[in-house]
């Protein structure tokens, strides 16, 4: 009877370890429940491409504006949207073969590009966008 006693209290100790276990099973639980719901957003981008075909011009890009005396030169001096305008340049850079051989981003200026672009003899295409700004009212 006496070596029962002593058993009798072993369980009791193993009791409260059981309990720690139990604990940390919920905090296992909870990065589980997170990767579900990293899935759903996946399942969104698809109904999220459809609205794109139904995309609207920027009113801003879309109001016609006159270009300067120097850039009319070069677009002619027909009031025009800031799209059109962007691309009647580039159909005079490619005319004239001004974009440089080696490096495409960076554009050659001729006289009257040279006017625009402030008298660089070179400038990059992000720049170009940036210096013809100034040349629209």
């Amino acid at each position: 009877m006496a070596a029962k006693k002593p058993a009798a209290k072993k369980p009791a100790a193993k009791k409260p370890a059981a309990k720690k276990p139990a604990a940390k099973k919920p905090a296992a639980k909870k990065p589980a429940a997170k990767k579900p719901a990293a899935k759903k957003p996946a399942a969104k981008k698809p109904a999220a491409k459809k609205p794109a075909a139904k995309r609207k011009p920027n009113a801003a890009f879309m109001k016609p504006v006159t270009p300067s005396s120097v850039l009319a030169a070069v677009i002619g001096a027909a009031a025009s949207p800031r799209t059109e305008i962007t691309k009647k340049i580039w159909d005079y850079i490619k005319k004239n073969k001004l974009q440089d051989a080696v490096n495409k981003r960076m554009i050659n200026a001729d006289e009257k590009l040279k006017a625009v672009f402030g008298g660089k003899k070179s400038v990059s295409m992000f720049e170009m966008t940036k210096l013809v700004s100034n040349h629209l009212k």
